[in-house]
Order: C-alpha cells, then sequence, then structure tokens
C-alpha cells in the first residue's frame, strides 16, 4: 500500500434491501480506503454482498446511509443527473459477462466507449488502438468480438474501461470462467494497470488465484468485514 491521498474512501456504507415486513442488511457499516497504485480484492461467500458492494462504489445503486468519496467528492451525496458524469470519467467497470457487442471489432468496442463520452474521429480510433495494443491485443484489433477466447475478451472489455482514462477501476469476478492461463493473463493485466500507470483497482471475486496480485484482501461475509482483512 502506498501512503499516497486515497483515491477510494468508503465510510459505514449501508445497504438494506426492503419487502414487505422483513428486511436485508445486503451491506452493514462497510468502511476501506485505496489508494492509487493500489489492487484491493474482496473475497467472500455468494450472497455476502459483494456485488451490492461494488455497484455502491460504482455509482450504479445508491446507499441507504454512509459515503463513498473517489478522488474527494461523494458521489453519495450526488444528485442522480450528476452520476452519469462522475461515472464517465472517474471509474471504469469491468464485469464477469464483458458486455461487448458481439458484432463489432475489438478496435469498434473500445471506440463506442470513447464515442459515448464525446471522443470521435481520429482521437477515438488512435486511444483504442494505444488501450488494446497495451491490453496485448495489438494482433486482435480487427477480429469480430464474437471470435475472441473468454481471455480476450475480458482484456478487450479492460480496455474499454480505461478509455476515459479513469483513476478506479472496478471489476466483478474478472477471472470467473477462465482457465488457468486465461485468468493469469487478466491478473497480470490488472496488475501493470495498477502498478505501471497508478491506477486503483477494486476487484470482488472468489478467485484465490487474484491474492497473488492484491496488495489488500479483505473478507465480506453477512454484508460486513471481517476485522483485520484475510
Amino acid at each position: 500500500m502506498t501512503n499516497a491521498e486515497p483515491v477510494l474512501r468508503v465510510e459505514e456504507l449501508t445497504r438494506v434491501f426492503a419487502s414487505g415486513r422483513t428486511s436485508v442488511r445486503a451491506v452493514d457499516g462497510v468502511s476501506l480506503t485505496a489508494c492509487a497504485g493500489e489492487i484491493m480484492l474482496i473475497m467472500g461467500p455468494s450472497g455476502s454482498g459483494k456485488t451490492t458492494l461494488l455497484t455502491m462504489i460504482g455509482g450504479l445503486l445508491r446507499p441507504t446511509s454512509g459515503h463513498v468519496y473517489i478522488e474527494g467528492v461523494d458521489i453519495a451525496a450526488l444528485k442522480p443527473s450528476e452520476l452519469p458524469r462522475v461515472r464517465r470519467h472517474h471509474v471504469g467497470f469491468v464485469f464477469q459477462t464483458f458486455n461487448l457487442l458481439e458484432s463489432l471489432s475489438v478496435q469498434e468496442n473500445v471506440e463506442v466507449a470513447l464515442n459515448v463520452a464525446g471522443v470521435r474521429g481520429h482521437q477515438a480510433r488512435d486511444r483504442a488502438r494505444r488501450l488494446l495494443i497495451e491490453a496485448g491485443l495489438e494482433g486482435r484489433l480487427d477480429f469480430k468480438a464474437r471470435d475472441l477466447s473468454g481471455g480476450e475478451k475480458q482484456r478487450v472489455s479492460i480496455a474499454r474501461a480505461l478509455a476515459n482514462q479513469p483513476r478506479l477501476l472496478l471489476a466483478d469476478e474478472p477471472t470467473a470462467n477462465l482457465d488457468s492461463r486465461h485468468g493469469h493473463e487478466v491478473m497480470q493485466l490488472l496488475h501493470d494497470l495498477a502498478k505501471n500507470q497508478g491506477r486503483t483497482a477494486v476487484v470482488v471475486s472468489h478467485d484465490t488465484r487474484l491474492r497473488d496480485v492484491a496488495d489488500t484482501v479483505l473478507w465480506l461475509e453477512d454484508g460486513k468485514l471481517a476485522p483485520g482483512g484475510w
């Protein structure tokens, strides 16, 4: 862990889901801090609240209470209309299911993300190409997404998440359903992004292999972090 100012600070984050007369505290008073260049791995059993926590950190789900500071901005206090701008420019998301446009090429998938953010033309093409080369996909730029392996698809997903140069990368089970070799490639890419580019990565996963590249490993169970990490 570095001594730099934190890119991410979470304070007493809680999410309660209510159904009729019953309620479930999916995330219960979670606090954590992650700095530039740090890879934080959050593990725990299924149903422990990992994905709920990650979606609140990324501003996709509003907490019942608590605070999420990304580069000093409390996104939990923002208006719904203000959140898309923060997500576009400060947060990159990597999903287990890739969410690629299968009929488009590898480069076009990244360009689409740039176009949505207002980056077009040669600037979008050049940035997409650079990101994909950094992800080790220089030989796959013109391939259709449907023709890639699972590991290659995940690397495209990571390149797309970095399209707008966010400081914070959030990854939900990024190595799930990948074999050992492709899982290792994704792990190495996350490591390089954090250590060589100073990005902060928060990863939720069941995959114990990710402990090899993580600076901090936390255990979440019943919505609460285990004291002292794991």
